[in-house]
């Protein structure tokens, strides 16, 4: 086996062996909107859940040149966004929210994806997702190395779930992982679909 040590490599080199690695990555689209009521939209991978009591999500957001992304400034100012899962029906539309773009300008206009009002924050969600979570900020934490701000981690609590009829079962409470039919990312340019699914039986 190779061995490589974190601190000999490269910021770049970490990056790689790291998406290579943990795969696949759910991915969350996320809405939020400006103090001027500009709506950001982007994609991330760093992405997951860490309590269903009460109901949290994290979503970590890296930082370029000590500079805060849009959607972190978002939700350090206003305390809200939407996660919505990425799917197959939506990835190539989502794709696109990931332009650079001046932060007076929002990814919609890049798109044919559409806004409708959430039912409590006042962060717009997107119409073809079949699953979104309203959420609220519970804890930011930024994430140093040498004392230098590299990254911003969001725990964001779910506040309302909004599950598309086509793949949630009102009587079992479940969601059907083939409706869903969600996208996760691997690495470089590459994407990947849910694939086969198997049973293992968790042990007594």
């Amino acid at each position: 086996m190779f061995e490589r040590s974190p601190s000999e490599l490269t910021e770049r080199e970490n990056y790689k062996l790291l998406i290579g690695s943990v795969i696949p990555r759910p991915v969350a689209v996320v809405t939020t909107k400006s103090v001027n009521d500009i709506v950001n939209i982007a994609p991330f991978s760093y992405f997951n859940i860490v309590s269903s009591n009460p109901p949290i999500l994290s979503l970590a957001i890296q930082r370029k040149q000590d500079t805060v992304k849009d959607t972190a400034k978002n939700i350090l100012e206003t305390r809200e966004a939407v996660i919505h899962i990425l799917d197959e029906d939506n990835v190539e539309e989502a794709n696109k929210t990931a332009a650079n773009l001046p932060n007076e300008e929002s990814e919609l206009h890049l798109t044919e994806l559409t806004l409708t009002d959430s039912a409590i924050i006042s962060v717009p969600a997107l119409t073809e997702a079949k699953v979104r979570f309203e959420t609220t900020l519970y804890e930011h934490v930024e994430i140093r190395n040498k004392n230098k701000v590299t990254a911003d981690l969001f725990l964001l609590e779910v506040q309302k779930y909004h599950l598309n009829e086509t793949v949630y079962d009102e009587k079992t409470g479940r969601i059907d992982p083939r409706e869903l039919n969600a996208i996760s990312r691997l690495a470089g340019n590459d994407y990947a679909a849910i694939g086969e699914i198997f049973t293992i039986a968790r042990p007594q």
